[in-house]
């Protein structure tokens, strides 16, 4: 019996699909969605239809969209990752033209119900089209220069475009996700090592371009990598969301000040709480203990991730969902440090926590993929 007669035969068919999910992490997903709908209501001041109740609705239609994502067979969304990986940039394309302006930023495209981030997306499709890439690429040819040089264009124009809007926190989220994969691929790290040279040169130059006509960043970006080195220097201007985070984080203690009992957040001391900040809220009300058992359920879901990756032998599969794990993992770690003060602050989202509606879409449709590799496994 050939490998592909053996993996038709052996995945589940019909209503029996349901019974192979991946349940545990179904259910820790369903946990941490939970705690994110308990923060927005406690932020908002004890008003759920202000931010939880619309959250809630967007998580019933994506944890929906996650079931039928699972019910597909995976060798469909591998055939699907190119049109997936050019719809995305097209819309990355059109945020430039028609896109919707926020808090200095052009990133959003209006649909009418609701506005659409092209560069969330991004972060699945790419991971998509890189496994599917590799997939496809016989072993021998991982390393060679100009197979490899393919996959870094994949990831460097999307970056440009999400840089242009401007979104450095989504694009470095890009380039590492997809670096990622490539290393999961089996790139050879002395590639790696040639990035990392570069990404020092490149920090280098960005810091002599300040105040010059070839200025590499925005004005507003190197006043977040100076709050993140001294947050004191401007305490009430530039430094002040890192400053308040901080406080709200400390005082928090070791138990928290009690649910809907934070003091930041309640007298609106703490910017963006109910987006990027919420973690600080988290962490004030429900204290260290909170804190931790949310990061807890986070390394479950990359736990669960990654058992479906070693429980497959479908190469586009285990890629797939190794990078969608990096891609989390990236998620909660650069959120999290940005708001202790070990990250500059970039303006990413605590997943499936923070509020929001594309993030929160994506981020199911990728869970949905994960349990279609684990649905249809070779049993």
């Amino acid at each position: 019996m050939s490998y592909l007669e053996y993996t038709v035969k052996s995945v589940p068919a019909g209503p029996r699909k349901i019974l192979y999910l991946n349940w545990p992490l179904v259910l820790v997903v369903a946990a941490v969605a939970c705690v994110g709908f308990l923060m927005l209501y406690s932020v908002a001041g004890g008003n759920f239809g202000r931010w939880a109740e619309p959250q809630a609705k967007r998580f019933a239609l994506g944890f929906a969209l996650m079931f039928v994502v699972a019910m597909i067979p995976i060798w469909f969304w591998r055939s699907m990752s190119a049109l997936a990986y050019s719809v995305s940039v097209i819309l990355l394309l059109l945020v430039e033209f028609v896109g919707v302006v926020g808090m200095g930023a052009q990133r959003w495209i209006d649909l009418g119900f609701m506005r659409l981030q092209p560069s969330e997306l991004m972060k699945v499709a790419l991971v998509m089209m890189l496994a599917a890439y590799y997939d496809w690429l016989p072993a021998r040819r991982t390393s060679h220069p100009v197979w490899v040089l393919v996959p870094v264009v994949m990831i460097l124009f999307p970056t440009f475009l999400v840089l242009r809007q401007p979104d450095l926190g989504t694009a470095i989220l890009l380039m590492t996700a997809g670096g990622g994969v490539m290393f999961l691929a089996g790139v050879h790290w002395a590639y790696f090592v040639a990035v990392i040279g570069a990404g020092v040169g490149l920090v280098t130059a960005v810091f002599q371009s300040r105040g010059t006509s070839w200025q590499l960043l925005e004005d507003y970006q190197f006043r977040r990598i100076d709050t993140f080195l001294d947050p004191a220097t401007d305490p009430l201007g530039a430094g002040y969301h890192i400053t308040q985070s901080k406080i709200a984080l400390g005082s928090g203690g070791w138990t928290g000040r009690g649910f809907m009992q934070g003091t930041q957040s309640r007298l609106n001391f703490l910017p963006e709480k109910h987006t990027d900040f919420i973690f600080t809220t988290l962490a004030e009300e429900l204290g260290f203990i909170g804190g931790f058992s949310l990061l807890i359920l986070y390394a479950l879901i990359i736990v669960f991730c990654v058992v479906t990756a070693l429980s497959t032998r479908d190469r586009f599969a285990q890629l797939l969902t190794l990078g969608l794990a990096v891609n989390f993992f990236l998620y909660f770690a650069v959120n999290m440090s940005m708001v202790m003060g070990l990250a500059p602050v970039v303006g990413v989202p605590l997943p499936l926590v923070s509020y929001g509606g594309s993030a929160m879409l994506v981020l199911l449709v990728a869970f949905g993929l994960v349990q279609s590799a684990h649905v249809h496994r070779p049993r």
